[in-house]
């Protein structure tokens, strides 16, 4: 949620409107990065000018960032969400280059690892004591991906330890299919207090946050629950958008990459290991989300 990771919005209302990553009908999250005052300027900077080595040789100067997520903090709603806003023109057909923050496979073929969770893995989560479940009952995953930018990536997610190798499958089985996928990171503490950007698109697994003005815990408190490519597949309620820009992938009769659809290989992965579709609830509409518990 999204960093871009989508989970500020709940901590700012407090715990009585707390929410997690889409977890069950009627729990979005919204998670983003600290960031500068809002803008609402969506274009994209100019240039620099090219630059001249020794020699002589003209080397035209790399091309600017098309987007930078979560650098543009949404005004907010009544209900404490970000404002709803038409998509950018930039995040319409949404093809962001994924940035490889752990060594991407060197053979281009799947690799995974299921491990305990690092100490400074877990330091930088948003586990604490406090959570449904303990350190030692959850596990870190690393899986190959491919990004919208047709390259293998690794990704992580922290999951809990009895389904960390059945999602390990799942993300094989994408692989192969070559379903790309933006960004797969661990959620931070500091996106739980981050002001909503709406232009978050990380595929994350455990957050440690009740259930939207419940006491409950959510599935992806319990490690129980995965959001993949929240922009292209958002969280739909009346006339809520999660994330907030992402209008533009309302639409579901449309097949942008990344998208998921009934029946396709995503829901038939996750399907195979006995998790259901948010996408498939008749309301919310949940599309990013999947669970082992149904919620």
């Amino acid at each position: 949620m999204g960093s871009g990771s989508w989970a500020g919005t709940a901590v700012a209302l407090g715990l009585a409107v707390a929410l997690t990553a889409c977890q069950g009908p009627g729990e979005p999250v919204t998670t983003s990065t600290p960031a500068p005052p809002l803008t609402f300027r969506f274009e994209t900077s100019t240039p620099p000018p090219s630059s001249t080595p020794p020699g002589g040789e003209q080397r035209p100067a790399p091309p600017p960032p098309v987007w930078t997520v979560g650098a543009r903090p949404l005004p907010k709603r009544p209900d404490g969400f970000g404002q709803v806003l038409p998509t950018p023109p930039e995040l319409a057909q949404r093809r962001l280059p994924s940035a490889d923050r752990l060594p991407p496979p060197k053979d281009g073929r799947f690799a995974a690892a299921v491990v305990p969770v690092p100490a400074e893995v877990l330091a930088r989560s948003t586990w604490q004591p406090a959570c449904p479940v303990g350190k030692d009952e959850l596990r870190y995953l690393t899986v190959s991906f491919w990004g919208f930018d047709d390259r293998p990536h690794t990704g992580e997610l922290i999951l809990a330890a009895g389904v960390a190798e059945k999602v390990r499958a799942v993300f094989e089985r994408l692989y192969a299919a070559r379903f790309p996928i933006e960004e797969m990171r661990v959620t931070t503490k500091a996106e739980l207090d981050a002001p909503p950007t709406g232009d978050g698109n990380n595929t994350n697994g455990f957050v440690c946050r009740p259930a939207r003005g419940q006491t409950r815990w959510s599935a992806h408190a319990k490690g129980l629950a995965v959001d993949l490519n929240p922009f292209a597949n958002p969280y739909l309620r009346g006339d809520l958008v999660l994330p907030e820009l992402a209008s533009a992938y309302v639409d579901r009769r449309q097949r942008k990459p990344g998208m998921i659809h009934a029946g396709d290989a995503v829901v038939q992965a996750f399907g195979a290991i006995g998790w259901t579709w948010g996408g498939a609830w008749r309301t919310p509409k949940d599309y990013m989300h999947f669970s082992a518990t149904g919620d």
